[in-house]
C-alpha cells in the first residue's frame, strides 16, 4: 500500500511537470529583482532580471529597485486653529536599494512602502497641520512643506529602514473651506494690486534714478569738456602772454641798446667838443665869425665898431678852460 502511494505521488509530479512546464519557468522584469517564498518563508535568494527556474511549491515576487513615485491622495488634517482641510495629493519619489531588498522585505514585507511612505505621509501631514495655523499651512509655510515632508520621511527611513531612499516630495495646495478660500483670494488680489503698485513705483523710481544718473553723467561730461576748453584757452593765453613778454623784453632790450648807443654817441661828441675848445680853436672861430659879419664901408668916416678889436685892444682872450676875458 505504501509503495502504491509513493508511486502515485511520483506519477502526479511527473504529470505536473509534463502538463504545467510554465510553473517552473518565470521571468523577472528589468528594473526589478525576484524574491522567493517557500512554504511562507522568505528565501535569501535574490535574482536579477531575466529568465529563471523555480520549484512548483515556491512563489516569486518582483520588487522594484529603480525610481518609483508613490501617490498618496485625500489626506485630511486639522490646523492649529481647528480648521479641517484636505491635501488632494502628495507624490513621493523613492527607491529601494538593491542590497537592502532582503532585509527590508523580511522586516516589512513586499508592501514596505505602505508603512514607510503612505502611512508616514498621513502622519507627517497631520503633524504639520496641528502645529501650524491655517495662514501658515496655506500661505506662509506652504513653500517649505515639500522639504519638511522629505526630511521627515528620510529621517525615519534612515533610522529604521535604511534601504529606502526618499528623493523628493511634491505636495499639492490643500483644499480649504470655500468661504475662507474666497477671503484668501480677495486678500491675494489686494496683495497683487499692492505688489503691482509697488512695482510701478519701483520702476518709476528706477527711471528717475536712471534719468538722474544720465543728467549727472551729462553734466560731468560738459564740465569735463569745459575744463578741457578752459585749460586749452589758459594754455593759449599763457603762450600768448609769454610770447608778448618775450617781444616786450626784446623791444626793451632794443630800445635800451638804442638809448645806450645814443648816450654813448652824445658822450663821445661832448668829449670831442671839449677836446676842441682850445684857445687857438676859439680864436679861429672868433675870426671866422668876425669875417662873416664884416661889412665894407667907404668914406671919410668909418665907424669905430668895425675896427679890428685886436687893434683896439678889446678882443677877448681865452685862457685855459675855454673862458674869454677882456681888458679891464
Amino acid at each position: 500500500m505504501t509503495a502504491a502511494l509513493v508511486f502515485g505521488s511520483l506519477i502526479a509530479v511527473v504529470l505536473a511537470l509534463l502538463f504545467s512546464p510554465m510553473a517552473l519557468v518565470h521571468t523577472i522584469s528589468e528594473g526589478n529583482v525576484g524574491i522567493y517564498y517557500r512554504a511562507g518563508k522568505l528565501l535569501s535568494v535574490i535574482t536579477e532580471p531575466g529568465l529563471h527556474l523555480k520549484l512548483p511549491i515556491t512563489t516569486v515576487e518582483q520588487i522594484q529597485v529603480v525610481l518609483q513615485t508613490d501617490k498618496v491622495t485625500d489626506i485630511p488634517c486639522g490646523t492649529k486653529g481647528g480648521v479641517m482641510i484636505y491635501f488632494g495629493k502628495v507624490e513621493v519619489v523613492n527607491r529601494l536599494r538593491k542590497e537592502y531588498v532582503f532585509d527590508t522585505i523580511s522586516q516589512y514585507g513586499v508592501n514596505y512602502d505602505k508603512t514607510w511612505i503612505y502611512d508616514k505621509i498621513h502622519h507627517e501631514i497631520n503633524q504639520f497641520c496641528s502645529s501650524n495655523s491655517l495662514q501658515d499651512v496655506y500661505i506662509d509655510k506652504f513653500d517649505t512643506v515639500d522639504e519638511t515632508m522629505r526630511d521627515a520621511l528620510q529621517r525615519d527611513c534612515t533610522k529604521y529602514a535604511p534601504g529606502i531612499e526618499i528623493l523628493s516630495v511634491r505636495v499639492t495646495k490643500p483644499k480649504i473651506p470655500e468661504s475662507i478660500r474666497l477671503n484668501y483670494e480677495a486678500m491675494e488680489e489686494q496683495r497683487t494690486k499692492v505688489l503691482i503698485a509697488t512695482e510701478k513705483q519701483r520702476v518709476v523710481e528706477k527711471e528717475a534714478q536712471t534719468e538722474h544718473k544720465r543728467a549727472v553723467m551729462e553734466a560731468q561730461k560738459k564740465a569735463e569738456q569745459s575744463e578741457v576748453t578752459m585749460k586749452q584757452m589758459l594754455a593759449e593765453k599763457q603762450a600768448t602772454s609769454e610770447s608778448e613778454a618775450i617781444a616786450n623784453s626784446m623791444y626793451l632790450a632794443k630800445e635800451k641798446a638804442s638809448v645806450d648807443a645814443n648816450y654813448y654817441r652824445l658822450t663821445k661828441e661832448a668829449e670831442a667838443n671839449r677836446a676842441k675848445l682850445t684857445p687857438e680853436f676859439l680864436e679861429l672861430e672868433f675870426i671866422k665869425a668876425i669875417a662873416n659879419n664884416t661889412k665894407m664901408y667907404f668914406g671919410d668916416k668909418i665907424p669905430n665898431m668895425i675896427l679890428d678889436q685886436r687893434l683896439l685892444g678889446t678882443a677877448p682872450s681865452w685862457k685855459s678852460g675855454g673862458q674869454a676875458t677882456g681888458d679891464q
